[in-house]
This record gives structure tokens, C-alpha cells and sequence, in this order.
């Protein structure tokens, strides 16, 4: 996809004690104006609550929460005045704030500014983990781009125990970071503890000890979430550079959190974010992102002669159809399953201007006959392709 997109450029910053309290003072000052103006629109819709009737669909959507000293994140958000990056990469320059040293270098967006593909439009200023943070909004112009197979197609089943099963058989290992901090996390939480905290009512301050193990709590945390962006733009950064069409299922995540053994597990490996990731990735690449019918049994069906089964337990990791006798993996079922979906819904074969291509219906009923289904079970075993690379074979 060409054309003008508003981009986000992130950038951990290194200011001097001054500069900090400047940014405190100004993320204090925007989170007053904001419960401030809360407080204002409750005010004058409660005046006229009585005069509201009817009701919406969806679930009950309410104000949003006053934003408290003690555990709102400081953030600022500058619109107007000088928001530049400074010729020499390391500093950029902010309104009232003046020029801070940044602890990366700004070479890829310095670059787009210079040339007069990039705009700045807003600069958001975010302090996480006692680090100060400044994130651009950009407007920028985007050249056209292609994957590198346009016309391959793959269906993504989301899981736990694999991340990612690709419907060629490549499977994607779930790195599981929360669970690997997890022993660091408990020591630290309980240590924490038995630290004197702040006590509002008795207005008692917070001591050095539980204020230093409080820092190391957080550490941990936002550890385990710079992990798990990091592996998830990789994977999805490949998924949309490598496949012209992509197959993803609708995942109800709200529903599945309810299920408290798998809450934290799900969590972890962050199925929603894959999708928003895809959604824009496949746009700039040049792609299309398929979603798959939530009612979609793509787990249950036999992905070779399509009988589906009524129930499918998640402890049964091996799929096996009693009408065909295919017996194949759970999630690589799945897998070819949404990329069946793909063919038959005409995503596949549906040119720039939506027409349908297709000359006629395939085999079995109009689904495809493909690569998956020779991967069989010798001797017991399923016979997988794994790796980290992605590729049409």
C-alpha cells in the first residue's frame, strides 16, 4: 500500500535532573486538565440523565477513570510549538522543554525528515520504569510494496502451546516470557511486601527499601513486556513480508480469559496484538488479511473432507476424523482449515477491484487440495516442518 500513513517512531530518552522535573511538572499538569475536564462532562450529563432513553448495542461502556498521582503513568502530549529531531541524531527538541539527549540514535527518521517524506505531528512524552520516553506521531509517505510470494496463501492458527502453526507445517514456538520471569517476579513481590508501603489514610510515606523493591517489580514487568514486542512485530513483520494472503481466526479473547487456568498463559502470548500487528503490516506490505467467521469451527472440521465433529476437547491434541481416517495435528488441522477458508470465501483469487477469478470449484467440493495433507503420522508421530525462517516450499 502507497500513500500518506500515520506512523509512530519510539525513542527511550536520557535527560538531565532538570529536564526530569520539567517533565513531571508537565505530566502533572495534563493529568489535572484532564480529570479536571472529566469531572466537567460528568457534571453536565448527569444534569441531564433523565432526558437520555434508549440503549445501545455492545457491552455497557462507562467514563473513563480519574487518573490518580500515585498509579496513572506521567505522560504528556505536545501538539504546538518547536517538535524537532536535531541534525546529529542523538537529541530532539521538545516545547518548554528544550533540547534532551536521547538514548538511541534518530538516523531512520532524521532521514525521512530530511528528504520530505516524514512530517511530525505530535510528539508524546511517557515516563515507564523511572525511563522517559518520547514517542513521534509521523505522517508519513510510504512507498508501494510487495511480499515476497504475492500469491502464496497461509492459514495462522493462534495457541498456547505453539504460538503459531502455519498451514505449510512450519510452527512458531511460544516463547513464554511471563512464565520464565515468574520465579524472579515472586521473590520480588514478596519481598516487596514486607516493605513499609504508603498508607493514605494514616498519611504515611512509602520507605527507600520499598521504594527500591517497588523499582525492581517493575523492572521485571516491563522486562517481560519489551520481550514480548519484540517477538511478536518479528514474527508478524515476517508473516506480512512473506505471504500475500493471510488466514487468521476470531479469537473471543474476552471469552477466553474467563477460563482462569489458561488467563495468564493467553495473556502471555498476546493473540490480540498479533492481529492488530497484521492488520496494518499486510496494508503497508502490500497484503490482505483474511479473518475467519468467529463461529468458524476451524478446529473441528477435517480439514480433508470437511465432517465436523460436535464436541473437541483441549486436552485431544491430535485430530482424527472418523470418516476419512485423516489424523493429523490439532492446530495444523486448523491451520488448513482457515486456509481453505481463504479459497472458498474468494479472497484468493479476488483482484484490485473485488472481482472473483475463479474459474471454477476445486476438488472436494471447491477445497483445495493441500500441502498438509501429506504431512502424515509415522509410526505414531507427527511429522512436522519447524524453524524459524518463513518460506513457501
Amino acid at each position: 500500500m502507497s500513500g500518506l500513513v500515520m506512523q509512530a517512531n519510539r525513542f527511550a530518552l536520557d535527560p538531565t535532573p532538570a529536564q526530569e522535573r520539567d517533565l513531571a511538572r508537565h505530566a502533572g499538569a495534563a493529568r489535572f486538565a484532564f480529570n479536571w475536564a472529566l469531572a466537567q462532562v460528568k457534571a453536565n450529563l448527569g444534569q441531564r440523565a433523565a432526558e437520555r432513553s434508549g440503549k445501545r448495542k455492545g457491552r455497557k461502556v462507562g467514563f473513563p477513570r480519574f487518573k490518580s498521582r500515585r498509579r496513572a503513568r506521567p505522560s504528556i502530549r505536545f501538539t504546538t510549538g518547536v517538535i524537532r529531531v536535531e541534525p546529529g541524531h542523538k537529541h530532539v527538541t521538545l516545547p518548554r522543554v528544550g533540547t534532551i539527549k536521547t538514548h538511541e540514535s534518530t538516523r531512520k527518521l532524521a532521514r525521512r525528515l530530511e528528504i520530505g517524506t516524514a512530517r511530525i505531528v505530535s510528539a508524546t512524552v511517557r515516563c515507564e520504569a523511572r525511563r522517559w520516553y518520547c514517542a513521534f506521531t509521523v505522517e508519513i509517505q510510504r512507498a508501494a510494496r510487495r511480499p515476497s510470494h504475492p500469491q502464496a496463501t497461509v492459514g495462522v492458527d493462534l495457541g498456547i502451546t505453539h504460538l503459531a502453526v502455519l498451514s505449510d507445517g512450519r510452527v512458531m514456538a511460544n516463547p513464554r516470557h511471563l512464565n520464565k520471569a515468574m520465579r524472579g517476579l515472586r521473590s520480588a513481590s514478596r519481598t516487596l511486601s514486607r516493605r513499609r508501603g504508603p498508607d493514605r489514610p494514616a498519611t504515611q510515606r512509602p520507605s527507600k527499601r520499598w521504594d527500591r523493591a517497588r523499582q525492581k517489580v517493575n523492572r521485571l514487568h516491563t522486562r517481560v513486556g519489551n520481550l514480548r514486542k519484540d517477538g511478536l512485530h518479528k514474527l508478524t513483520s515476517r508473516l506480512a513480508t512473506t505471504y500475500g494472503t493471510i488466514g487468521l481466526e476470531d479469537l473471543n479473547v474476552a471469552g477466553m480469559l474467563r477460563n482462569w487456568r489458561l488467563a495468564r498463559h493467553i495473556c502471555d502470548a498476546g493473540f490480540g496484538e498479533i492481529r492488530r500487528q497484521l492488520d496494518y503490516k499486510t496494508r503497508w506490505n502490500g497484503g490482505r488479511l483474511v479473518i475467519a467467521d468467529r463461529w468458524f469451527a476451524s478446529s473441528k472440521t477435517c480439514s480433508d473432507c470437511g465432517a465436523a465433529k460436535p464436541e473437541l476437547s483441549l486436552s485431544v491434541r491430535t485430530f482424527t476424523c472418523e470418516y476419512c481416517g485423516l489424523v493429523i495435528d490439532r492446530d495444523l488441522n486448523a491451520s488448513v482449515n482457515l486456509k481453505q477458508y481463504v479459497a472458498q470465501s474468494g479472497w484468493e483469487t479476488r483482484n484490485g477491484r473485488g472481482a472473483d477469478q475463479k474459474t471454477g470449484p476445486g476438488p472436494a467440493g471447491g477445497c483445495e487440495t493441500s500441502i498438509p495433507h501429506q504431512v502424515a503420522v509415522q509410526d505414531g508421530n507427527l511429522r512436522l516442518v519447524t524453524g524459524e525462517s518463513l518460506g513457501t516450499t
